[in-house]
């Protein structure tokens, strides 16, 4: 996969060249490329930014230098080059759909991502326009919240889209596991000793019965999903369930009725 960032703080991005993602950089199983902005200005003060018009606070990256760096891009793409496709380009924004788990394996089997990382009040809406010419443009947020910049933004998006690569993970079964990866929250885990603090492993993950120990930790997701994240337990499907979920999502707080999830609290009683 070919990955390019477009960003006035390049070395924000330094961080791509440590841990699993650097690893898969130096072994070419990501082709990753950061531009600095600036270096498509043509005036002495590498201007990025200008007074929006209409007033308002703060200032707006210019249409000009991001259509010369995200043009230049478009015409090296691999994908534009052997197949005619349009490469993704991902435009992190507060404003933009939710980026998840599964955008993350969707955008894993791409050929070429690009980000754009605004800052300021952001990027000339013009820019989107224009470059949708070229590119599928998707903007995207990480969360309800603002940043400064998309740096941030696109650091979580490329590991969460480039640990999905095949060969940048050393065990491919761990993503199986993970939390998001079938709708719930990662089970609890534990090592090595068995007893510390006072506090005990869970005895099950001592038997080495592991039907017993899988439907524990089925419990522990559901359980732990509950507690923080009740959105994805009303998400899930119930034909999907089995009787030892339901008993978990009971105690829970959640119940099983006429086909659909929903909070106990909501039963009709007598």
């Amino acid at each position: 996969m070919r990955i390019d960032v477009v960003s006035i703080f390049p070395e924000y991005l330094a961080a791509l060249d440590l841990s699993l993602i650097g690893k898969a950089r130096r072994e070419n199983l990501l082709d990753l490329n950061v531009h600095d902005l600036r270096d498509y200005t043509h005036d002495r003060h590498r201007t990025v930014d200008d007074t929006p018009y209409g007033g308002g606070a703060g200032m707006v990256m210019k249409p000009e230098p991001w259509a010369a760096a995200l043009g230049r891009i478009a015409v090296e793409s691999p994908v534009a080059t052997a197949t005619g496709e349009k490469p993704i380009l991902i435009v992190p924004s507060p404003a933009g759909a939710v980026f998840d788990q599964a955008m993350a394996y969707e955008l894993a089997e791409a050929q070429h991502l690009a980000f754009a990382c605004g800052r300021y009040e952001g990027i000339d809406e013009r820019v989107i326009e224009h470059a949708s010419e070229a590119y599928d443009v998707r903007p995207l947020s990480i969360g309800d919240y603002v940043l400064n910049g998309g740096e941030v933004a696109v650091l979580a998006m490329v590991e969460a889209i480039g640990r999905l690569i095949p060969g940048v993970i050393g065990n491919p079964e761990s993503l199986v596991e993970e939390s998001h990866s079938d709708g719930l929250l990662e089970y609890p885990v534990y090592t090595k000793p068995a007893s510390w603090e006072g506090r005990e492993v869970p005895e099950v993950l001592l038997s080495g019965n592991h039907a017993k120990i899988a439907r524990f930790r089925r419990g522990k997701q559901l359980e732990r999903t509950a507690a923080r994240r009740p959105d994805l337990i009303l998400q899930l499907d119930p034909e999907t369930l089995n009787r030892h979920d339901r008993d978990a999502l009971w105690h829970s707080g959640f119940a099983v009725h006429e086909g659909k999830i929903i909070p106990r609290s909501e039963l009709a009683w007598g």
